[in-house]
């Protein structure tokens, strides 16, 4: 089994960090959530998750991935963490997969020198945290052992792609169809109820 760890800083997008945890986790990665410097982590938009381990549990041989949610201020909180840089070198420089989002590959991974060399994208206007650092616009970037994606809105096909990375193309393909993200030639995406067999009450003003 792969071992993933989703560090969650104040202010982390959440979006961007349950989307990975959900998909991974049913592609049969074990994730852990890990608290960069508390237990009970708040996200961007006030939804409060209460992370597994704390950061200074985790240690890099023990993973095989490592994912950075990005969002405002989590990525700035994420990166002014000495642990946290620490734990994404080590499993970096170990050819393990490090996988980061929205402004998290701008804010955390450019400083580091991770960047350097390799294709990466990142929010749109988030490049001004990386003076020097050219930045691709598409949506999601995988350059060898580093993947990158531009926001919320590439968050699943983010963690489809981390997914394929720790557990195979087959297996990716298999989370991605039984969660609809494709649809199947055999059986175009439709609704599971026929409208015909609906009883409408009151006002139907606005239905068929």
């Amino acid at each position: 089994m792969k071992h993933a760890a989703v560090l969650l800083a104040e202010g982390f997008e959440e979006i961007e960090a349950i989307t990975p945890i959900d998909l991974l986790r049913r592609g049969g990665v074990e994730v852990k959530l890990v608290g960069v410097t508390q237990q009970v982590v708040t996200g961007a938009h006030g939804i409060t998750v209460t992370t597994d381990i704390l950061l200074e549990e985790v240690h890099a041989e023990d993973l095989d991935c490592i994912v950075l949610p990005g969002g405002m201020p989590g990525s700035t909180n994420l990166a002014e963490s000495d642990g946290a840089a620490q734990l994404i070198m080590q499993v970096f420089r170990a050819g393990k997969v490090v996988a980061a989002i929205c402004a998290a590959p701008a804010v955390v991974l450019a400083p580091l020198g991770i960047l350097e060399g390799r294709q990466a994208t990142c929010y749109p206007g988030a490049e001004t945290f990386a003076p020097g650092t050219s930045f691709s616009t598409l949506p999601l970037v995988r350059d060898g052992n580093l993947i990158t994606a531009y926001g919320p809105g590439a968050a699943a096909e983010f963690a489809i792609a981390v997914l394929q990375a720790l557990a195979g193309p087959e297996r990716a393909h298999e989370v991605k169809s039984k969660a609809l993200f494709t649809r199947s030639k055999k059986r175009p995406l439709q609704a599971s109820l026929n409208v015909t067999q609906v009883s409408y009450r009151g006002d139907r003003s606005g239905y068929p």
